[in-house]
Order: C-alpha cells, then structure tokens, then sequence
C-alpha cells in the first residue's frame, strides 16, 4: 500500500477509536489516553497534591492503531504550557531501522489527559526516528531535531556504516502542525562523522543564564567509518545562537576504538541539564567500553562550547546500559532509569544534591515501577511537579509508553549517614550498613546478623577495590540454616551472564555452596567458571569459605576442603558497574539469612599455610600482605 494511503487510513481509523478509548479511559485505571481539550492553554493548578503519584499509558499498539510498536520518548512544556510528548511510532516490527514515525501526542492540562496521536514526520518506509525536541522561550517555537536513514524490512539494525543524517523540524502553532524537514547535514554533519548519528533521543534546552542565554542546546552521538570498521566514537553538543536558524557542533569528546574493537569509553545518548551556576551537565549511556560502569559525564562552563573535562563513568551508579533523562527539580538535580544494573527493570528516580558530581545510591532512588523499563524524558510540570515519559512492561520495556506525574514530595526523602562498620584494609573506607542489620556473636568477637530481607553491608568505591586480571583470595565465615533460595554471602563486581563479577552464594535447594567468576579478555565474548561443595552447609554452624583464584586454578575451600576448576583467563572487573556487597546480589533480588563474619579479600593468591590460619576458629589471623578488604564485623557505629 502506498506510503500515502496508508497514512490516510491510519489517520481515518483513529479517529474513529479516539471516542472510544477515551470512554475506556474513564473505565480504568490507568487507561488509555483520554481525548485532547479544545482550548490550547493550560488549565489552573495543574499540580497533583503533595506527594501524589500518579500515571497511564501513553502510546501503545492495542490503542493506537497502524503501528506495531512505540519507543524511543521525549517530552517538552511549551511556552503556552502544552506538553508535547514525542515518541517513535514502528510501523512493521520493533526493529531500530525499519519503516518508522515520529509521533506525538499533546495535553493542555498538565498531562491529566491527552489528544490523539498525530504524525509529525512519516518514515514512508525509512526511518525517521531520536526525537529530541526544544522549546525556544523567546520566540514560542519548539523545535525537533531527529536524525534519518534508509529503512528495513527485517527487524535488523542499521547497516555498517550507517547512513544517518540530522534533520529539524519547528512548530510556530503550539505543536500541532510542523514544517517540512530540513537537513542539517552542511551543517553538523562533517565527514569524519560517516557512519551511526544519532540526535538525542531526549529534549534539547535553552539556557537561561550567562552571556549564552537564549542559546539552544541538544546532544548527538556520532561514530567514524575508517573503510573498514568503525575507529571511533564522539560525543558532542550542536548549538544554535540564532533561535535554530543555523547550528553548528560545539563541545565535542571523541574516543577511539582500536582494531581489535575494544575501546574505554563510548558516550552516547546524551541528556542535558543547565545548573543552578549556569554550567551545562551531560550525562549519557556508557555501552561496553572497559572503564568501569554503564553511565558517564562531564560539565560545559562555557555554554557548551567546550567540555572542562572528557567524560568520566561512574562505577557505582547502578543501572544497565540503556539511555537516562535528566531534569533540574529546584536545588536538585534528578536522573531517571532503570536501577537493576544487567536488565532494563526497575524503573527509578535518584538524586544529586552537588550538581551532579555524586549521586544518591541505588538503595536510596525513588522506585517508579518494578516492571521491565528502558527509556525515559522528564518535564517539569510545575514548580514541584515533574512528568516522566517512560518505556515499560510487564512482560517486555518496549510493551508500551507510559506517562507518570510526581511531585517532590513523592520522592524519597534525603536519608541521613547510614550506620558503618570498619575496613581494616590499608586505605580502608567504613563500609555502609544497611536495612538494619545487627551485630550477633561471632567466630572472633562480633558478627553481622542479617535478616533475608533487605539487610546487606556495601563497601563504597574505590580504585583499589576492583580486582582486574590479578590473582585473589576471598575469605569469610557465614552461618545460616536457610533451605530455600539464593544466599549472598560476598558479591564483587557487576551482576548477569556477561558482566564480570566474583561471588560466593549458598544454593541451599540444590544443597551446595557456589563460587564463580565472570570474565572478559580483549574483545572475547564473557567467560565465567564456577566451582561447588557437595552440600549446602546450612546447620546453624559456623563455616569457613574461600575463593581463591591463582596458577591456573579457581578453588573454592570450605572448612579446609578443597574443590577446583580450570581458571578462565580475563578480567573479573571490567565496563560493568562495580559494587562489594556481603549478604546482597548486586541487583537487590536476593538477600542473606543469617550471620557473617571476618570478611577479607585480597589481590593475591594465598598459600594453603595462610588459607589455614584464616579457617582456624577462634583465633584472629594476622595475614594482612594484600588485603583490599577486611571487614571484622565486629561492630556497628553510626554514620557520619
């Protein structure tokens, strides 16, 4: 069917549901979109009460017909108050590269209700697709920067090198007619930048303070084809002095891939945020480079111009790899994605308090959904009110769109210093105890109880900790007589089949004690080896287990007893986010019942005659050469 005919019919076949789904919308909560209001201002006091939370879904196929999937949102507030939620419309598969819109959608009274989906730009069977939208405050303008290539039929992604160009589109009418598209590529698209391009996908901004006040911002991502594989990638910011009449690439980060494919850093995805001082904050995704952690970002204090600094990840910011949006909420900055730092779940709204330069912890984010979630944009609404426009499902991230409005007061509250507890290690930091955990009798003096639920003791990050390719030895004593599920004991590392990690579990079920450790070596697919007891070791006695990596060997001790497997060569701390947890999974799904205590590792192999002195209850062994972690147990202090 022609490009044309098919719009027409999407068109007609929509508008015959809008009556319909928004009757369905008074029938459940949440439902579908309710019709459009007729006026185009915004209505009084479009903020929930304090506290409030509330959402719906937004775009999904089963209400809006002609497509099969949605992905990809972003969302802006127009000068009139309209919000404009923008989102990719798939018209054959869910595929990245196949024939795709740019949709929206557009609410008068502070995303309560919504009007019916519009097309902004068909794809015709290309893909039109990263929205990244702004609104010009001078001038009423909103603006759309996206990017374009060559469509598929398959669901498959866009061939190497792939062919995307920058376009833009304006709105003089609040958003509901655009112009034509118009290609920036003279403009912002150098040929060094000869293959991925991506716009986005989340709103641009204008900033407010400084001599660049009423400059226009957006984030792209670029990569370079050298003839034969891709050599690099680059993250910049485009600017536009002029109200988006011209534009023209400003502070620019490039990183290069080397021939075996392996490479630091690849910043991408990047969402924006003008500070209280003026300053430009960047954050983006961080996709399989060997820093650790799947976020990273750096501060423009030129407008952005120039970068002060190249991007830095940031090791103990759980999340998986997958794009984040950013939002100023008065003296505070917000980040919304998901908090699960191997699967796109746990939808979650965490905190900086300093600009950005530390973040609220996984355990202290605001939870939105626990269902599978991906993408995101955040609005603000109102003076306390935020919209959050995310990807979810029960089943899959990509089920739908759904549109959530919170207030501050929703968040959760800055928590005070949690309660410590000593590292002993040279350079040691106090470890963070969490959930409540109490001390119990131990093997030497003191130990930690935890109680299965949400107890758990993290040590924050620190260079030191990550174990690489070294050879080590983990060491503790645990006592437990669970029967059922999984029992972290010590957790290093990421979480998943394919991010390195270092762990030792109780599998009661299956009668047995686990250790394992997941690898990486150069651009070779993850590798992990594991080893096993015999039984589970779950008496109520106190047990001593090691893990010690070293000539050749991965060997798990318990009580003396050896078992060993082959050592799988790579490094057990690489591009993954980075945590040691006793008692917790890094993903917070499962916790320890029972105690733990004198927990050490070290960045060695330990001889059998040393191995022997940390298994002999009741004494305290001295064999500190190494040691990264000690942690006695013995007390909990509070926080400061």
């Amino acid at each position: 069917m022609p490009s044309s005919h098919r719009a027409r019919l999407r068109s007609l076949v929509t508008t015959v549901l809008t009556a319909v789904l928004a009757v369905a919308a008074l029938l459940v909560a949440p439902g579908p979109a309710g019709a459009e209001p007729a006026t185009a201002a915004a209505t009084t006091d479009p903020e929930p009460t304090a506290g409030q939370f509330d959402q719906q879904v937004l775009f999904k196929a089963a209400q809006d017909p002609g497509y099969a999937c949605f992905r990809i949102p972003a969302i802006v507030k127009t000068t009139k108050g309209t919000l404009l939620a923008f989102a990719e419309g798939r018209v054959l598969n869910c595929g990245d590269a196949a024939d795709i819109d740019i949709v929206v959608k557009r609410s008068t009274d502070g995303g309560r209700t919504w009007g019916p989906l519009r097309v902004v730009t068909e794809g015709a069977g290309d893909t039109h697709g990263n929205p990244a939208p702004i609104v010009d405050r001078e001038t009423g303008r909103i603006l759309l920067a996206e990017t374009y290539n060559t469509g598929r039929t398959d669901s498959g992604s866009c061939q190497i090198p792939c062919d995307r160009t920058p376009h833009l589109q304006y709105s003089d009418d609040d958003g509901l007619t655009w112009s034509e598209p118009r290609d920036l590529s003279d403009e912002i698209l150098p040929s060094h930048w000869n293959s991925w391009y991506a716009t986005g996908p989340v709103h641009g901004i204008q900033l407010t303070r400084g001599k660049h006040a009423g400059r226009l911002v957006f984030g792209v991502n670029t990569e370079t084809w050298n003839g034969t594989r891709v050599s690099a990638n680059h993250a910049a910011l485009i600017v536009s002095d002029d109200g988006g009449e011209h534009w023209r690439i400003g502070a620019t980060d490039s990183w290069p891939i080397a021939a075996d494919g392996t490479f630091r850093q690849k910043p991408s995805e990047l969402t924006i945020t003008e500070r209280q001082d003026g300053s430009v904050f960047v954050s983006g995704r961080e996709q399989d480079g060997t820093d650790l952690g799947h976020r990273t970002q750096t501060v423009s204090s030129d407008g952005g111009d120039t970068f002060d600094s190249p991007f830095r990840t940031l090791p103990d910011f759980y999340t998986p790899q997958v794009q984040g949006s950013s939002l100023r909420l008065g003296g505070r900055l917000l980040i919304a994605c998901p908090g699960d730092p191997d699967r796109r779940r746990t939808m979650m709204i965490r905190s900086s308090y300093d600009g950005g330069r530390t973040w609220d912890s996984v355990d202290r984010g605001t939870v939105v959904t626990t269902d599978w979630s991906g993408y995101s944009d955040m609005v603000g609404i109102g003076a306390d009110t935020v919209g959050l426009m995310y990807e979810g499902g029960a089943v899959d991230a990509r089920d739908e769109i759904r549109f959530a409005r919170f207030t501050e007061d929703w968040l959760q509250a800055r928590r005070g210093a949690d309660p410590t507890t000593s590292d002993k290690a040279p350079g040691g930091k106090s470890a963070l105890v969490l959930g409540g955990a109490r001390t119990t009798q131990g093997v030497v003096g003191g130990a930690i109880e935890f109680d299965g639920t949400d107890d758990a003791v993290r040590l924050p990050y620190s260079p030191r900790l990550p174990l690489g390719t070294k050879d080590f030895t983990a060491s503790l004593w645990f006592r437990y007589s669970a029967t059922t599920g999984e029992q972290p004991l010590l957790w290093m590392g990421g979480v998943g089949t394919t991010q390195p990690q270092v762990w030792l579990r109780g599998e009661p079920a299956s009668d047995r004690i686990q250790g394992l450790i997941t690898v990486r070596d150069g651009a070779s697919a993850p590798r992990s080896a594991s080893v096993r007891t015999t039984g589970a070791y779950n008496d109520g006695q106190w047990h001593h287990l090691a893990l010690r990596r070293g000539g050749g060997q991965l060997t798990l001790f318990i009580d003396g007893t050896a078992v060993s497997t082959a050592d799988v060569a790579g490094s057990v701390s690489r591009n993954s986010p980075f945590g040691i947890h006793i008692g917790q999974k890094l993903d917070s799904r499962a916790y320890f019942s029972g105690a733990i205590d004198d927990v050490r590792v070290y960045d060695r192999a330990l001889g059998d005659d040393e191995l022997t002195g940390l298994g002999e209850q009741g004494t305290a062994s001295t064999t500190n050469r190494g040691s990264i972690v000690w942690l006695p147990m013995d007390r909990v202090g509070k926080g400061h």
